[in-house]
């Protein structure tokens, strides 16, 4: 069914009301000093400082610096901030109405300018669904696209099994049959080969993506069933052929599982009680959350797992986990939007282009480090950064959270950090959906549309789209540049439990109680 926005708030009418302040830019206002410094690197531009006006705006910074790393025929879009301390202040404006006029600086002072390149693709909304996949019989409860393309799309389902397929065509490939309960949790890859499965029978298992068939026995050992699963990066094995994954389950337990011999090659214990999620992380540390309330943090770098420190600041369950590099170390050595297609697939090259992609995206000013948002039944999520300086060892573990983010008013249930790693949406149980900063931890905007509990949402590649699935029926779109509802899609005949935006940007997938999949494309 399609929802009508609500009324404005009480609170909201009466700030409509107030005589607002016209934002004009004064005629005599001089020029002012400005340096440019790379966001990644931390090195400022060659040219020294610059004099430009104080009442320029963003597109004319853009100009000037293309200009100046001269690339004014294939122009870049760049975003800036004022280097502030530990906070850099973001300029979405003019320097004037963002930084001069709230007087975070005077004309008097050179104004360190930081520029970080913005996507240069966009995607397109999707508007229509063009699919309905029906064929599971139970509800479906995850789902996730392929780190090569939207083209397949890996589901599981209340009715025992889970299913691969073609999102071209709308067609099933195969039906993965042999868990005896409810899958749970899905996963793929990173080299896109293997799809791993975790069910409620307690038991993991692995699947052939090109025939559909099961490789080898369930993988057994866990006394309760699996809540999350997640793979070793690609660009970590190194010389390694084995690649690992990581289940966690509701026995309070992580088990690491070799995937070539599909054995059991440790058991973490460290949780007393349900093991809620799981991230592996590009630094080669494993983040786990659990109902004890608490946040582990694994060295898995070489050798035996062990643990390096216990991230403790929530009051109630942690219900999930996510990494400031999700997208690049889900998608591997896949770049969907480079201009020239990779001609080989191999092994070395994959894992050469996923530690090039990683170092990218998690390098500022010469530091590399992935930040972790934490979400919470307390209602607050948390985020930290437990490597600062970068390097992995327990002497330079930050065990203090950066921020901790208040305002939901019920548990939440999702948390998810956008591509580009900027921004933070959460989902919660209130209904709304909040954005806030990825560095900082700060409240951006409130996302409300949707009348009954919001269960997950999922980012576009260029992180300026959000998908939302809610317990009341519909799939909605929303930009976040603006915190506005830009499409509302119905169709879906009960709840939406899992949604998920390919990473090419192509399609949105969806599905819930309804026990049918949809395609939205534009």
């Amino acid at each position: 069914m399609a929802t009508v926005l609500p009324p404005p708030s009480k609170r909201s009418r009466r700030e409509a009301q107030q005589p607002k302040v016209a934002n004009i830019i004064p005629e005599d206002l001089p020029f002012v000093q400005v340096q440019f410094r790379a966001a990644d690197t931390g090195q400022v531009l060659a040219g020294g400082i610059h004099l430009i006006p104080g009442s320029s705006n963003v597109k004319q910074l853009e100009l000037l610096l293309n200009g100046l790393l001269g690339s004014s025929d294939d122009p870049i879009p760049y975003t800036f901030s004022l280097v502030d301390g530990i906070n850099p202040i973001a300029i979405t404006s003019d320097l004037y109405s963002d930084i001069l006029r709230p007087k975070h600086r005077s004309t008097e002072d050179v104004l360190t300018l930081e520029y970080t390149p913005q996507a240069v693709f966009r995607v397109k909304s999707v508007s229509r669904c063009t699919a309905t996949m029906s064929g599971h019989g139970g509800t479906i409860l995850s789902m996730a696209f392929s780190p090569k393309s939207g083209a397949r799309l890996v589901t599981g389902s209340g009715d025992g099994t889970a299913r691969l397929w073609d999102t071209d065509m709308g067609t099933p490939i195969a039906v993965m049959k042999g868990h005896e309960k409810w899958v749970l949790c899905v996963a793929w890859s990173p080299d896109a080969e293997v799809l791993a499965t975790g069910s409620m029978d307690c038991s993991v298992r692995l699947w052939d993506v090109k025939t559909g068939k099961q490789i080898g026995n369930a993988m057994k050992g866990h006394s309760k069933w699996i809540t999350s699963l997640t793979f070793e990066p690609l660009h970590l094995l190194g010389g390694r052929k084995g690649m690992r994954l990581a289940s966690t389950s509701k026995d309070a337990t992580l088990r690491i599982w070799d995937v070539a011999t599909r054995t059991s090659s440790q058991t973490l214990s460290g949780h007393t009680a349900c093991v809620t999620c799981a991230r592996w992380g590009g630094l080669g540390v494993i983040y786990s959350c659990s109902q004890d309330k608490t946040i582990k943090v694994w060295d898995a770098r070489g050798g035996p797992i062990t643990l390096l420190a216990t991230l403790q600041a929530h009051a109630h369950w942690v219900n999930f986990v996510a990494l400031s590099t999700d997208f690049v170390l889900k998608t591997g050595g896949f770049d969907p939007f480079t201009k020239e297609k990779m001609v080989a697939e191999d092994e070395e090259s994959l894992r050469t282009n996923s530690k090039v992609r990683f170092l990218k995206a998690s390098t500022h000013n010469g530091v590399t480090a992935e930040r972790v948002v934490t979400a919470s039944d307390d209602q607050t999520m948390y985020l930290w950064n437990p490597f600062p300086k970068g390097t992995v060892d327990e002497s330079s573990v930050s065990a203090k959270p950066v921020a901790r983010m208040v305002g939901h008013q019920k548990p939440i249930n999702h948390v998810a950090f956008s591509a580009d790693g900027r921004t933070l949406a959460s989902c919660s149980f209130d209904n709304s959906i909040k954005l806030w900063d990825g560095q900082t931890g700060a409240f951006l905007t409130t996302l409300r549309g949707h009348v009954a509990a919001v269960y997950m949402c999922s980012w576009s590649a260029d992180s300026r789209l959000l998908a939302t699935g809610s317990k009341d029926c519909t799939v909605k779109v929303w930009d976040v540049r603006n915190g506005r509802l830009y499409m509302d899609l119905p169709g879906h005949k009960d709840e939406v439990y899992a949604i998920e935006w390919s990473s090419d940007g192509k399609v949105v997938a969806s599905g819930g109680r309804d026990k049918t999949v949809k395609l939205w494309k534009h």
